[in-house]
């Protein structure tokens, strides 16, 4: 239960970032915090206590075998979210180079 809501509170600080922010980097960080409470309950929610590995013995009669469909479901989505994050710090560069900076009211404002 503790996990549940560890995964709840990280994706309540990443909706803060986005949303209250105005930095770039600051909502880009936010968005990679709700990414990873995500994964984190991809994993939890395949979790068994007392489980092992479902390749360690899979012969094994009434053994309790942890999801892997869960953990490799959240490895892809590791690997989908970091090229995710690149992108979105490539822009925000990119971003930087035309306006001069990351406060998006800033750049709201200039046009150009």
């Amino acid at each position: 239960m503790v996990e549940y809501l560890l995964c709840v509170v990280l994706l309540m600080i990443g909706v803060y970032c986005v949303a209250v922010k105005k930095n770039l980097i600051k909502i880009i960080i936010g968005l990679v915090i709700m990414e990873y409470a995500i994964n984190l309950l991809i994993v939890v929610v395949g979790y068994r206590r007392g489980g092992m590995d479902p390749i360690a013995d899979p012969a094994a009669a009434n053994a309790i075998y942890v999801d892997p469909l869960a953990q490799t479901f959240a490895l892809a989505m590791i690997a989908v979210g970091l090229a995710t994050t690149v992108t979105m710090a490539a822009i925000a560069m990119r971003i930087y180079d035309r306006y001069g900076t990351f406060d998006i009211t800033k750049i709201r404002k200039l046009k150009g």
